[in-house]
């Protein structure tokens, strides 16, 4: 008998499977606690469920159909994303970033016109990510396959981004390649994702 019965009254989430499930679902969404994913869950059933409907569907398109481009490893519905398909890139340069935010974030900035891998993670000791953990094969033979003169390690500065900065230095430094990182416009513990444009653009026009 849980709390619930023995004060006599009823936990709404035990008596509605589907409900619990979706809270449950929500939980593991970055940022969303228990109190948050109930408020979600509640908004999509209670208002609109159309809106509910369109998710649902969306989340299940993009589920099936988004893919990983064979070249930078960023999200795409073809074998290569339209920045790897786009002939008139800068294919001396490599930026490597940590996610797709982040490289949509470099791009927004037009100021960058070479080529990207996504590492699609970090290295974070704390959260049991461990540098084994990566494909980083993929990337050296992306590497080594390419013409690149440069790779600028765009990783974030924080804790985590600047252990996978340092790995991966070390490494590709060993295959030839001249190695920069973003210049310290973006603050110590910043987010490509959330830092405004003219900082990531100055970032990346004085890498080091």
């Amino acid at each position: 008998m849980n709390d619930y019965e023995k004060s006599g009254w009823a936990d709404p989430f035990v008596q509605v499977d589907s409900l619990n499930n979706l809270v449950q679902a929500l939980k593991k969404l970055p940022g969303v606690g228990p109190k948050s994913a109930q408020r979600l869950a509640y908004f999509l059933l209670q208002h609109d469920r159309t809106v509910a409907q369109e998710l649902g569907r969306s989340m299940l398109a993009a589920v099936e159909q988004v893919k990983h481009c064979l070249q930078c490893n960023n999200f795409s519905h073809d074998t290569l994303c339209s920045i790897c398909a786009n002939t008139q890139r800068n294919s001396n340069l490599l930026c490597v970033v940590e996610s797709p935010a982040d490289l949509a974030a470099i791009e927004s900035t037009h100021t960058y016109a070479g080529c990207y891998y996504v590492l699609m993670g970090k290295v974070s000791p704390l959260d049991g990510t461990m540098p084994d953990s990566f494909d980083w094969p993929k990337l050296f033979q992306h590497l080594q396959h390419g013409a690149f003169e440069e790779v600028i390690l765009a990783t974030n500065f924080t804790t985590e981004g600047e252990a996978t900065a340092v790995f991966l230095t070390e490494r590709i430094q060993r295959l030839g390649f001249k190695v920069t990182r973003l210049a310290r416009g973006v603050p110590l513990g910043g987010e490509l994702e959330y830092t405004d444009l003219a900082t990531v653009a100055r970032a990346l026009k004085d890498r080091r």
